[in-house]
C-alpha cells in the first residue's frame, strides 16, 4: 500500500484503522449490540456533541480568509505620525486576515434577509500577535451604555412566552431609549438590509486610540469601504429572496471567491485629537453618533482582499472567536463606555462558548510563537512554552530560565483622569440632531421605505409607544414625525400585543383579589 493510500485510510480519533464502518459489533447479525463497540461509541458520542453553544448574538455567519495590505500612510502623512503599530508602517506590507460576517439578533438558521445590523469582524494575524477589529456594517449603534445591552437584545428577541417576534416589545424598549433614534432611522431604511456581505460597508463603531512612538495618542474611528458598489434591499426585495433562499449572502460570498472575484475593501480612519472636544455638539466617544466627514475626513490606510474560502465551516467560521480587547502595540482603547463593556464580554463569551483554550485552535491562534505561563483547562493540547524555557517554571519573575517581560517598544500612552466616580449620562447626548440629518440625506426612495417600514411595525404597538416614537422622529425632523404620524392615523387601530397581555394579567390579578375578599 502506497503512502497516499495509507493517508486516505479511515481511522477513529485514536488513529486506529477502521476496517468496517458499516456494521456495529453484535451477538449474531440480528443483535443485540455489545458494549465494547469502541468505534461506534466514540463516533456516536462525538456526534452527540457536534454543536457548541450558539453565539448569543451574531450566531448566523459566513467567513473567508485573505490579506490586509498597508499603504504606509494616513492620507498623505506617514502613518508613524499617529501609530507605531507595525502592520501599518511599510507600504505593501501584507498581513493575513480572517473575516466573519454575520447577522446579529436571530439564531444560526435564521434568514440572511433579516432587518438587522450585520457583524463585520476582522482578525489580523500580525507579527506582534492578533488584532481583532470587531464591528458592524453600520457606523453607529442603538445604545451608548453597556449596562443596557442585555435588555436591548432581550427586547429584540422573540417573546419569552409566545416565542414570537413582536415589534411592540422592541419599540417599548426603544421608546424609552431616545439615543437609539439615529440607529432606528438607519435600520428601518434600506440600509437595514444589506444586499449581501460583499457590497456593504464595515465599521469599528466604537472610538479607539492610536499611539505613536512618543506615547502620544489620537482618537480614531475605523471604516471599511467596499470597492464593490454598495447595495441595499427594499423590504419587498428581501421578501422575494427569502422565499427561495435564506442563505443568499453566504452563497454569494462563497461563490464569488470560488469564481476568483475577490471582494475588496479599503480601510479608512477618521482621526481626532485626544480630548473632550467641547466645541462639538456631541461627545466623540458616543457610539450613537457619526463624526462629520467634512471635519474629520476618511483617510485611507490600507486595503483588504478576501481570496480563500474556509476548508471547514465549523472549524473556521463557527469556532472563530473575536474580542474588542485584542489589540497590538500602537493601538489602544478610548474611554468609550460601550467599548469597555464589549471588551470584557466578548472574550468571556468565547471562553464559555468554545472553551478555556479557544486560543489554541488554529483559526484563533496567532501566527507567531506564543509563550505564556497559563496551563491546564479543558481541551489543552499544547503547552505555550518558549524554546529554552525551563519546563519546571510556569511563573514569572524567575531567575532559573523562566519567561521574561518583553522590552518596551515605545513610550507608554498615559491618559489623564480628573473626575469622581459617578453613574451619569454624558453631558452632550444630543439624541436627535444626527437622526434628522440622516433622514434629510436619504433620497426619496429611502425616505419612503423608512416611513413605510416604521408605520408597519409601530402599527402593532400601544398608543403610548407610538406617541413617544413620533415625538422622537419629530425632534429629529418635523417632516419625519409628521409622515409617521399620518401613516399611523391611516393604519388599523391596534392596542398592542404586550399591552393586551398586560391587561389580561391585570384582570386575572383583579379577579383573584375579588375572590379573596370573602375570606
Amino acid at each position: 500500500m502506497g503512502k497516499g493510500e495509507t493517508e486516505m485510510t479511515l481511522t477513529d480519533r485514536q488513529g486506529h484503522p477502521i476496517s468496517d464502518n458499516q456494521n456495529v459489533r453484535t451477538v449474531g447479525n440480528r443483535g443485540p449490540v455489545t458494549l465494547e463497540n469502541y468505534h461506534f461509541l466514540e463516533k456516536i458520542s462525538h456526534f452527540d456533541r457536534e454543536r457548541i453553544p450558539e453565539r448569543v448574538v451574531h450566531a448566523r455567519g459566513a467567513g473567508a480568509h485573505g490579506y490586509f495590505e498597508a499603504y504606509g500612510t494616513v492620507g498623505t502623512e506617514p502613518v508613524s505620525k499617529y501609530t507605531r503599530a507595525k502592520l501599518f508602517q511599510e507600504k505593501g506590507k501584507r498581513t493575513p486576515v480572517f473575516v466573519r460576517f454575520s447577522t446579529v439578533v436571530h439564531g444560526g438558521h435564521s434568514s440572511e434577509t433579516e432587518r438587522d445590523p450585520r457583524g463585520f469582524a476582522v482578525k489580523f494575524y500580525t507579527e506582534d500577535g492578533n488584532w481583532d477589529l470587531v464591528g458592524n456594517n453600520l457606523k453607529i449603534f442603538f445604545i451608548r451604555d453597556p449596562l443596557k445591552f442585555p435588555d436591548m437584545v432581550h427586547s429584540f428577541r422573540p417573546d419569552p412566552v409566545t416565542n414570537l417576534s413582536d415589534p411592540e416589545r422592541m419599540f417599548d424598549f426603544l421608546s424609552n431609549t431616545p439615543e437609539a433614534t439615529h440607529m432606528v432611522t438607519f435600520i428601518f431604511s434600506p440600509w437595514g438590509i444589506p444586499a449581501n456581505y460583499r457590497q456593504m460597508q464595515g465599521s469599528g463603531v466604537n472610538t479607539y486610540k492610536w499611539v505613536n512612538q512618543d506615547g502620544v495618542g489620537v482618537l480614531v474611528k475605523y471604516h471599511w469601504e467596499p470597492k464593490q458598489p454598495i447595495k441595499n434591499l427594499l423590504a419587498k426585495e428581501a421578501s422575494q429572496i427569502q422565499a427561495y433562499n435564506t442563505s443568499h449572502a453566504t452563497q454569494d460570498l462563497y461563490e464569488a471567491i470560488e469564481r476568483g472575484e475577490y471582494p475588496e475593501w479599503e480601510l479608512c480612519v477618521q482621526v481626532m485629537e485626544d480630548g473632550e472636544h467641547p466645541e462639538l455638539d456631541f461627545d466623540p466617544l458616543d457610539p450613537t453618533k457619526l463624526w462629520p466627514q467634512d471635519q474629520f475626513p476618511f483617510l485611507p490606510v490600507g486595503r483588504m482582499v478576501l481570496d480563500r474560502n474556509p476548508q471547514d465551516y465549523f472549524a473556521e467560521v463557527e469556532q472563530a472567536a473575536f474580542g474588542t480587547g485584542v489589540l497590538v502595540d500602537g493601538l489602544d482603547f478610548s474611554d468609550d463606555k460601550l467599548l469597555q463593556g464589549r471588551t470584557f464580554s466578548y472574550s468571556d463569551t468565547q471562553r464559555y462558548r468554545v472553551g478555556t483554550n479557544y486560543l489554541q485552535l488554529p483559526i484563533n491562534a496567532p501566527k507567531k510563537h506564543v509563550a505564556t505561563n497559563q496551563r491546564g483547562g479543558q481541551m489543552e493540547y499544547n503547552v505555550d512554552r518558549a524554546p529554552g524555557q525551563n519546563p519546571h517554571v510556569n511563573y514569572e519573575p524567575s531567575t532559573i530560565d523562566g519567561l521574561r517581560e518583553a522590552p518596551k517598544s515605545g513610550e507608554p500612552h498615559e491618559p489623564h483622569y480628573n473626575a469622581k466616580l459617578v453613574r451619569e449620562k454624558i453631558d452632550r447626548p444630543n439624541d436627535f440632531k444626527q437622526a434628522g440629518e440622516t433622514y434629510r440625506a436619504f433620497d426619496d426612495t429611502e425616505r419612503d421605505e423608512l416611513i413605510s417600514n416604521l408605520v408597519g411595525v409601530l402599527s402593532v404597538c400601544a398608543p403610548a409607544i407610538q406617541e413617544k416614537m413620533i415625538s422622537y422622529f419629530t425632534q429629529a425632523d418635523p417632516d419625519y414625525g409628521r409622515r409617521v404620524s399620518e401613516g399611523l392615523a391611516k393604519a388599523p387601530k391596534n392596542p398592542g400585543r404586550v399591552f393586551r397581555a398586560a391587561q389580561q394579567v391585570a384582570n386575572q390579578v383583579d379577579q383573584m383579589g375579588h375572590q379573596t375578599d370573602g375570606y
